[in-house]
């Protein structure tokens, strides 16, 4: 069955490359006390923050060996390769969507994920939403706001989402847990800072809107997490910091038998 069938997987991990598995374990060390020290710096429990791995382009052993030191939440933004990923892998894990999704993908994106980052328009939310109802489930999604304004990003402006909230909020399939965005990439991190204030504070003006909470954060990456985790983030989406260089043909290849 499947649960046998990646415990023996993990165990020839575990036999596999003793350096590649340091390698990985001193990458994740490190990000755990960047994390750590980000929460002292803004007087936050590093509890609150959760370290999404974004294996993407990244082999089934590799996440395999993420999840062998502890790592539960995954991030994929294909739906193909999520698939193959999700079928191999350890049946405790949590799968993240943090690409832009099509509608038509809404059928398996529904299936496959604990949690949808990337809901960028109300068309989108529709179709999950119909989808929910087909499947008779319920799909926690963040609602992404592209708050620096930067024509290649996707996401709904500020103003939409205060226009359009309660109309997200009223598809009862949907359980909008929080916001994600995307800060433009900069050699100075430090420059990222209003954009994450930016989600923050609209955050606060939703929450006085709709008299709920939506604790949920999805902001930083590898260059600049420590800056979003400062001004509130809860999720981190961490790649290349933690697996090394993306290796796209890993990526297709199913684990080692």
């Amino acid at each position: 069955n499947h649960h046998s069938q990646w415990k023996a997987r993990s165990s020839t991990l575990r036999m596999g490359d003793p350096d590649t598995n340091m390698d990985f374990e001193n990458r994740l060390q490190g990000i755990q006390q960047r994390i750590t020290e980000a929460c002292q710096r803004c007087e936050r429990n590093p509890s609150e923050i959760t370290l999404l791995a974004v294996s993407k382009g990244h082999s089934v052993n590799s996440i395999l060996e993420a999840s062998e030191l502890g790592l539960g939440h995954f991030g994929e933004n294909k739906i193909q390769e999520a698939k193959l990923k999700v079928g191999q892998s350890p049946p405790h894990l949590k799968w993240h969507f943090i690409g832009h999704l099509q509608s038509n993908k809404s059928r398996d994106a529904v299936r496959l994920f604990h949690m949808i980052h990337g809901v960028d328009s109300m068309k989108l939310a529709q179709a999950l939403q119909e989808q929910c109802d087909k499947q008779s489930r319920t799909a926690r999604i963040l609602l992404e706001v592209n708050v620096s304004g930067e024509v290649t990003k996707h996401g709904f402006t500020q103003e939409a989402i205060m226009e359009q909230l309660e109309d997200l909020n009223a598809l009862d399939r949907l359980e909008i847990h929080g916001f994600m965005t995307m800060a433009p990439w900069t050699p100075e991190p430090e420059k990222t800072r209003p954009v994450f204030q930016g989600l923050q504070h609209l955050r606060l003006r939703c929450e006085d809107l709709m008299g709920v909470p939506f604790p949920v954060m999805s902001m930083g990456m590898s260059n600049d997490f420590e800056i979003a985790i400062e001004e509130g983030s809860t999720i981190i989406r961490i790649g290349t910091s933690l697996f090394g260089k993306r290796s796209y043909a890993a990526s297709k290849k199913s684990a080692k038998p």
